[in-house]
């Protein structure tokens, strides 16, 4: 099927490189107008400028950047009806290294960021009577977690109670509110923050023995943006090739 969402204006945050990227590609392909906004201006132009799209440098955390994102989107196009909020940050920092600022930096990005895109939002879909609004969240967090993530588990987690709360107080104006969970999905930033070591023991915790793609996260993203999905809202779809499966390490039945 193509041309799911042709038509429909997006603006997607955080949308520079990664899965961000992924989801911009995935949403082109099927039609859609799009603003990208990022912190990282060169990729996000870059990126921008390939599929033909707009760019805008936007700082999540700031509820006036959030603004002027959205603001862009209707000068250009007169609408918008979809709205992604996939920008985030998580520096590997163990809780007791974690200072104050440390730990409001990831919440102002991660979670805040999340309350502002969906504010900044809330007025254009509520008035047009129509919106989708969808975040990224994460398996870390509302299921997983591990050693240095504190601060990324609990706005991940923040972000899964938000994603509910907004859902029934926006349903009203035929605005759904959901997300997505993605697992280890293989992003410019693993391969430049991680070893081939850690990429492999991640590869072997998969049922499906390897790392997501950025169109695999897109995917699960563009049928949430589409009318497919128009009596689904406030829930999230894990992305994660069955990490979250398996009750202990010896778990796979080859077949012979």
């Amino acid at each position: 099927m193509t041309g799911r969402i042709d038509g429909k204006v997006a603006l997607i945050i955080g949308a520079a490189r990664g899965i961000g990227r992924g989801i911009a590609e995935r949403f082109r392909e099927e039609g859609a107008h799009l603003v990208l906004a990022d912190t990282d201006t060169a990729h996000g132009q870059a990126t921008a400028d390939e599929l033909g799209v707009d760019f805008v440098r936007t700082d999540i955390s700031k509820m006036s950047d959030a603004e002027a994102a959205v603001a862009l989107a209707l000068d250009r196009h007169g609408r918008l009806d979809i709205i992604v909020q996939n920008a985030g940050i998580y520096p590997w920092q163990l809780i007791e290294n974690t200072s104050p600022d440390d730990w409001d930096r990831v919440m102002a990005v991660n979670l805040r960021g999340t309350f502002n895109a969906a504010r900044a939002a809330l007025t254009p879909m509520k008035a047009q009577r129509y919106g989708r609004m969808l975040f990224t969240s994460s398996i870390t967090g509302p299921h997983v977690t591990s050693p240095g993530h504190g601060h990324y588990s609990a706005t991940k987690s923040g972000i899964n109670g938000f994603i509910r709360s907004a859902a029934l107080e926006f349903s009203g104006y035929g605005i759904t509110v959901n997300g997505v969970e993605p697992g280890n999905i293989m992003t410019e930033a693993i391969r430049e923050q991680r070893g081939a070591a850690f990429i492999k023991g991640m590869e072997d915790a998969i049922p499906l023995g390897r790392l997501g793609t950025p169109r695999d996260v897109g995917n699960a993203f563009l049928f949430l943006a589409s009318d497919e999905a128009a009596y689904i809202t406030g829930t999230t779809i894990v992305v994660d090739g069955g990490q979250l499966l398996p009750e202990g390490a010896d778990f796979r039945i080859l077949p012979p």
